[in-house]
């Protein structure tokens, strides 16, 4: 009966310490070679679960940045090495890919058209994800070292960076329409295509600036680290870019959303006392 009881008490001291490691959450390696970093994680492509014999180790010169109200833009150093075990492998050179993106939203394209002396919206097409900033940096000509097919794959380029559309297409084709959102972002510095802004040394070590400009949105960005030869992906390397508004701006931003009536009687109130101010300093150089 002792022995019994020893062996009830023995178990139920052990039972939290199960229950402890059965309930603790598992980690999320970021930047894994084997951790599958596209549209589905719980499907690991048999492809590129493996191990490759050259793989990316890379760093960021910051993992945040921060919108204030004088912010006019970011500069991030990447920085890494190709890691090997044997021998650099005969053949084409390495080439590196930097992406950087912003999370993704809808956005609808339309199509003006004259009707009766003026222009109005006649068509339009709504894409149902593309990243509010893209910037790709390569080592060299993006259509010399990178296979469509893979391109493809990874959705590495801009015309790739832009998910399905939504909806019905009334349109003959959405190719216009795509473009047209390609060439606004552009102009407005949210799309960009830095090729030979990588640098490699000696197959080795890697680095790129790139340019984060100032009409950022908040969000969980993403950064993208490809090692391609052949025009082939041989790794990938994945870190995140936290961009957050800080300070006053942070402050105004969320009064806007939270409490839109005080802001709205805080933003009259500041437009009133501008104009009075305004037309006391005209009276006053009147007189003078």
């Amino acid at each position: 009966m002792r022995a019994l009881l020893s062996v009830l008490a023995a178990t139920c001291l052990a039972m939290p310490l199960w229950a402890q490691d059965s309930s603790e959450p598992l980690i999320e390696r970021q930047g894994s070679p084997t951790q599958p970093i596209y549209d589905n994680p719980s499907v690991p492509d048999a492809e590129t679960v493996v191990h490759p014999d050259e793989q990316v180790v890379a760093g960021l010169s910051s993992d945040s940045v921060a919108i204030t109200a004088s912010f006019d833009g970011s500069d991030i150093l990447i920085y890494g090495a190709v890691k090997r075990e044997t021998a650099i492998p005969p053949g084409p050179p390495i080439e590196v890919i930097i992406t950087v993106e912003a999370p993704s939203g809808s956005a609808t394209v339309w199509r003006k058209e004259r009707k009766a002396g003026i222009w109005v919206n006649a068509q339009s097409v709504r894409i149902a994800a593309a990243p509010s900033f893209y910037a790709v940096a390569t080592s060299g000509p993006l259509d010399q070292i990178l296979r469509p097919e893979w391109d493809n794959r990874y959705r590495i380029s801009l015309t790739h960076a832009m998910r399905a559309f939504a909806g019905r297409e009334d349109v003959d084709s959405t190719v216009p329409f795509t473009e047209a959102l390609l060439r606004i972002r552009k102009g407005e510095g949210l799309y960009r295509l830095d090729e030979n802004a990588v640098s490699i040394i000696d197959q080795t070590l890697f680095r790129a600036d790139v340019r984060l400009p100032a009409n950022l949105i908040e969000g969980a960005y993403k950064t993208r680290i490809f090692l391609l030869r052949d025009g082939r992906v041989v790794d990938a390397f994945v870190a995140p870019i936290t961009v957050s508004k800080v300070g006053l701006e942070r402050w105004l931003y969320r009064l806007a959303f939270d409490q839109p009536l005080i802001y709205g009687l805080m933003s009259l109130a500041v437009a009133v006392i501008a104009g009075w101010g305004a037309s006391a300093a005209f009276r006053s150089l009147r007189r003078a």
